[in-house]
């Protein structure tokens, strides 16, 4: 090996080009009418995190999506959920397709579709996008975690609301990133539980940055950002407890308001909110619905991680996995996400409206 091939790509197996944001794009269009619908369903989710609306959020669905035809089913059932409970809540459908890992793992539907390690993340990022428009198309804002700043130029026209997750909420390429979006964005608490953190980072994104990205034909440039005054915090709990109940959302209130940061929060009831079981993520909307009935306005949002099935399931070579059942996180059924979210919309009506 010569001295010049020993200075790049010494642990590189191969590099493949990957279409322009803009090709996607074409490939897969939002309609006009599903644009407008995106940009209706934003400054909807700014008016429930500003206050000027009474409604809740709800963001449900899978922890992550596996199979197109499962999510397309999912949001039919939601979108006709959310036509009953409308008035006081705003339904948004969970569409994750990366999968943050703290060592290794499946990393989601736009890193490996194939579910085998093939990785091929061009065809990943067409089956998210193509499922993305079909979800906006049934009539349902999308609620995502952006984990990789390049992909998300791919599919960021689609979404209303979007989360930085536990893992990169510190991280300054995301916070950066959060501060061009054109979206709500959640940050979510650190993964110990503590949120200055997350406080820190909402700081950070509601300021202006500069910083090197993928332009719509897929040349590198130059962002230039204004600062995203919908960042906002996400309670997810930490390390053996939660942080969903009374004492924890007055504290961070307090906090916000010596910040000088908005008092919305959203409360995430799965991961360390459940104690990481998907069976008691009742207990948490439970607890976030008692605060909500005693008259707490600073949550604006709650989160459930829901599939067509309830539980998890692994992945096994050679096996084709259920549709219809998450292969990260488990998940709670359709029934009781319907009689969750109901009881939800009953809570909210009573109590703010």
């Amino acid at each position: 090996m010569s001295t010049f091939n020993q200075l790049n790509n010494i642990n590189i197996k191969s590099v493949a080009a990957l279409p322009s944001p803009e090709e996607i794009r074409l490939e897969h269009q939002l309609s006009i009418d599903a644009g407008a619908r995106v940009v209706a369903s934003r400054q909807e989710a700014m008016d429930i995190l500003d206050g000027r609306s009474r409604r809740l959020m709800v963001i449900a669905g899978p922890c992550s999506i596996h199979n197109p035809a499962s999510a397309i089913r999912y949001a039919e059932k939601l979108k006709a959920l959310s036509d009953r409970v409308s008035d006081h809540l705003m339904i948004l459908m969970r569409c994750y397709f990366e999968k943050p890992r703290t060592t290794v793992g499946w990393k989601g539907l736009l890193s490996d579709p194939g579910l085998d390690d093939s990785c091929d993340i061009a065809r990943g990022i067409r089956l998210s996008r193509d499922i993305l428009t079909r979800v906006v198309e049934v009539g349902l804002p999308v609620a995502t975690e952006i984990l990789d700043p390049v992909l998300a130029q791919y599919i960021a026209d689609c979404i209303t609301w979007t989360a930085i997750g536990a893992r990169t909420t510190e991280a300054q390429t995301h916070r950066q990133l959060a501060s061009g979006l054109s979206m709500p964005v959640g940050f979510k608490n650190a993964t110990d539980g503590a949120t200055q953190t997350a406080i820190d980072a909402v700081l950070a994104a509601r300021s202006h940055h500069s910083f090197i990205g993928v332009l719509e034909d897929g040349s590198v440039g130059v962002f230039r950002t204004k600062g995203n005054p919908y960042a906002h915090i996400v309670m997810r709990g930490g390390n053996n407890h939660t942080n969903y109940g009374p004492e924890y959302v007055a504290y961070l209130r307090v906090v916000l308001q010596r910040a000088g940061l908005p008092t919305g929060i959203v409360i995430d009831c799965s991961h360390a909110n459940s104690g990481k079981d998907y069976r008691k993520q009742h207990v948490a909307l439970d607890g976030i619905l008692g605060q909500i009935a005693e008259g707490e306005d600073a949550i604006r949002g709650v989160m459930l991680e829901s599939n067509l099935k309830p539980g998890s399931q692994k992945v096994v070579a050679g096996v084709e996995p259920d549709p219809e059942i998450s292969i990260t996180d488990g998940c709670i059924g359709w029934e009781e996400t319907e009689e969750l979210i109901l009881k939800t919309w009953e809570t909210v009506k009573k109590a703010r409206f």
